[in-house]
């Protein structure tokens, strides 16, 4: 069976791709991001499935791409910020390297300036965002092989503690 080498999880913006495509480099492997497969087989962007067929729908869809991923792909892959919440997700991570990237929320506002292209952040951001992530952070927390604070540090930091953390040898 073919599973990812890395599994990265934690909230919007907090540097998943941008770690994810990291780690890959360092490891020699290959990098995959489930909105971008959402994106690619839907035609139209996170944002506009949310409007037009809202969160349910929305989760639905992730929660097969995020099953297909998990079978399919054998390197670092990145998941959507609230794919946690499905039971039968956080049960397919069972077993997986599963690294949760953290930030406060103030780090987050730095880094996402908290705009309106976050469909779940529309109204309120900071707020919403410190919601989101009360709902959330015992998800992340109980999937995860080791967490990892981003608050501060930069990508390639990030990525050499994942590693360190996961006891995975570069490529």
């Amino acid at each position: 069976m073919t599973a990812p080498q890395v599994v990265l999880v934690g909230p919007m913006g907090v540097g998943k791709s941008t770690v994810g495509q990291l780690l890959a480099e360092r490891l020699g492997v290959g990098y995959r991001d489930t909105d971008d497969d959402i994106v690619a087989e839907q035609g139209r962007t996170i944002a506009e499935i949310f409007v037009d067929e809202g969160e349910p729908a929305f989760r639905a869809i992730e929660k097969a791409a995020v099953r297909r991923a998990l079978a399919e792909h054998d390197g670092v892959l990145a998941l959507g910020g609230g794919s946690i919440l499905d039971a039968d997700t956080r049960a397919l991570l069972a077993g997986q390297q599963v690294v949760y990237l953290s930030m406060d929320v103030e780090e987050a506002v730095k880094r996402t300036g908290l705009n309106a292209a976050r469909p779940l952040l529309a109204v309120n951001p900071r707020k919403q965002w410190r919601e989101l992530m009360e709902a959330r952070r015992h998800l992340y927390e109980s999937i995860a092989t080791t967490v990892v604070a981003t608050d501060g540090r930069t990508p390639e930091e990030v990525t050499r503690i994942a590693l360190d953390a996961l006891e995975l040898k570069e490529a």
